[in-house]
């Protein structure tokens, strides 16, 4: 009985901040785009914004997405939403301009920064 409750408590909870970041970047790496970790947030659970820079001066940044999209069946995983540039591309000023709200709402969130051309975010089914 115990070996099952602690089973079950080890699946539900959310990977580090730290661990996490480190594997997606070495996934952007993979793919062949270029990464960064831009800004090192709290190594438990600091939030993650994504923001692809599409190297013409337009991006997307990517963060986590309302806890009320978190599906009861998956509380540990990551959902991100976009928050700059959802239609098309934002100016990457509007996207760093939104960085530094955030960054002064909640100092302890990290951001990565993917450099590529297509705009690929590498988030596979993580966005809604």
């Amino acid at each position: 009985m115990v070996d099952a409750y602690r089973l079950v408590l080890e699946m539900a909870m959310r990977l580090k901040s730290g661990i996490w970041v480190a594997a997606y970047v070495r996934r952007c790496h993979v793919e062949g785009a270029f990464s960064a970790v831009r800004r090192r947030g709290a190594d438990e659970a600091g939030a993650v914004y994504i923001k692809v820079n599409r190297l013409d001066g337009t991006g997307i940044l990517y963060g986590p997405a309302p806890q009320a999209v978190f599906e009861e069946a998956q509380p540990a995983s990551r959902i991100f939403t976009v928050i700059v540039g959802r239609e098309v591309p934002a100016p990457e000023a509007d996207i760093e301009s939104r960085l530094v709200r955030e960054i002064r709402y909640d100092p302890d969130l990290w951001i990565v920064e993917v450099e590529d051309r297509a705009g690929r975010h590498f988030l596979d089914n993580a966005v809604v």
